[in-house]
């Protein structure tokens, strides 16, 4: 299959990137997971402690209940992809600087080229600022459909590291989840 061979192409250049400091501290690149053709693709922020030792995104205790969301509306890892942002844990967890952001941009650039999804979902503020407006307030526009330049539904859920900080936000995540659940049956043809 022609995405997958650019996938790993992509990924190969990927693992060797030195644009940015994090190259210094990583154990993994954490380049993403999930089926190249998926026609939703979710966006993180960018690699926690778990994730820098397995070299896969979202396999902490914040990628269990991220895993429990999906399955929520029928999904799972192999119907979908899932990157992040910065492709490196920055050094305790901390936000990814700008300038780490930007270094990285690329490679999220050319994974959306080669997926071409329809619905792209960010996880947290930090995406959503980045793919939908950059004064983007997750307390308010969480769980609304916006439309990027190439036409596709980019909508943000809470991170579900903060979901496991406060589990009171969960009854609004549910309902986001099922909004998103009936734009998948109404834009995509083969993710269910």
């Amino acid at each position: 299959d022609g995405q997958m061979d650019k996938l790993e192409q992509l990924r190969a250049e990927c693992l060797g990137c030195q644009k940015c400091g994090l190259c210094e501290t990583r154990n993994h690149v954490v380049f993403g997971v999930g089926n190249p053709d998926a026609e939703v693709l979710f966006i993180g922020e960018g690699p926690g402690e778990q994730e820098d030792l397995k070299g896969e995104p979202f396999v902490g205790r914040a990628g269990k209940l991220l895993d429990d969301m999906l399955s929520i509306i029928y999904l799972d890892r192999s119907r979908i992809y899932i990157a992040n942002m910065v492709k490196c844990r920055p050094p305790g967890n901390r936000d990814p600087l700008n300038t780490e952001q930007a270094a990285c941009a690329d490679w999220l650039r050319r994974q959306i080229e080669i997926i071409n999804p329809k619905i792209i979902v960010c996880l947290g503020r930090i995406a959503a600022m980045a793919f939908i407006k950059p004064d983007f307030k997750i307390t308010k526009e969480h769980g609304q459909f916006f439309t990027d330049e190439a036409g596709r539904s980019v909508m943000a859920l809470y991170h579900p590291a903060a979901l496991l900080r406060d589990p009171r936000r969960r009854p609004e995540t549910f309902e986001d989840l099922k909004r998103l659940e009936a734009e998948i049956r109404s834009r995509c043809t083969h993710t269910y």
